[in-house]
């Protein structure tokens, strides 16, 4: 049986005192799911501080494609770990479109995260001009193979993955939990005998209202929240109902 994730992206929002907050809300938070926050790197501390003796697990937005060395800016997964972080988030929907990120970097971050004890959480998605043309199913199994490739075939197996129709998320077109459910069984199907305890995420508008209906589905293991996860009694109600 595979236990549900709720993770939470805050994204670029916050200062210290709401951070504070934020974690302060988290500290009461019970629920049977696993809970994992990603703040922003400047708060990753102040987070893992504040977070410190409780089931909430803390992770980074992103990472670099690279062990280490001459990469101004960067952060690598090793440094990551050293500090306490758990999990990572890779191939963001926003880091796709908004930076460039190709399927190829997207892969080599997932490597890295692995080498480095990180619990990588694969982004997959397709945008509304891809799905209109009907390349959702062969744009997802080119992201995984890709991965598969650089990371080895059992890379997988018991990973996380976040399905992202970029499409649904604030176009005024949401997913349906028919539409989101066929591609999560796909991407099942697509790993095999290995996909059976890998965990499939959905992010994309998630609230209260939609959180109990989309972890009925068979394939959906759980939520990757965005805006909603800043909202702490939002966030934790969204938890308990996992």
């Amino acid at each position: 049986m595979r236990r549900p994730l709720v993770a939470g992206n805050w994204k670029m929002n916050g200062d210290k005192k709401n951070i504070a907050t934020l974690v302060a809300g988290l500290l009461s938070l019970k629920c049977k799911a696993d809970v994992v926050v990603f703040p922003p790197y400047v708060y990753i501390l102040q987070v893992l501080t504040g977070l410190s003796g409780t089931a909430v697990a803390v992770g980074a937005q992103n990472i670099s494609e690279y062990k280490s060395g001459a990469y101004t800016g960067e952060i690598s997964s090793e440094m990551l770990r050293d500090i306490g972080c758990q999990y990572c988030l890779v191939g963001h929907s926003e880091r796709r479109s908004l930076y460039g990120e190709n399927d190829r970097q997207v892969a080599k971050k997932f490597h890295q995260a692995q080498l480095a004890g990180l619990k990588p959480i694969l982004c997959l998605g397709e945008t509304l001009k891809q799905r209109e043309k009907g390349k959702t199913f062969d744009l997802i199994s080119a992201q995984i193979d890709t991965v598969l490739d650089c990371a080895g075939v059992n890379s997988l197996s018991d990973a996380i993955i976040a399905y992202e129709p970029v499409w649904a998320i604030g176009t005024g077109k949401p997913a349906t939990i028919d539409q989101i459910q066929l591609v999560h069984q796909y991407i099942r199907e697509k790993l095999g005998a290995s996909g059976v305890k890998t965990r499939i995420l959905y992010g994309g508008s998630v609230t209260p209202a939609n959180t109990a209906e989309l972890l009925f589905q068979a394939d959906i293991d759980g939520v990757l929240v965005g805006g909603a996860s800043l909202d702490i009694d939002t966030f934790n109600e969204m938890c308990q109902l996992a």
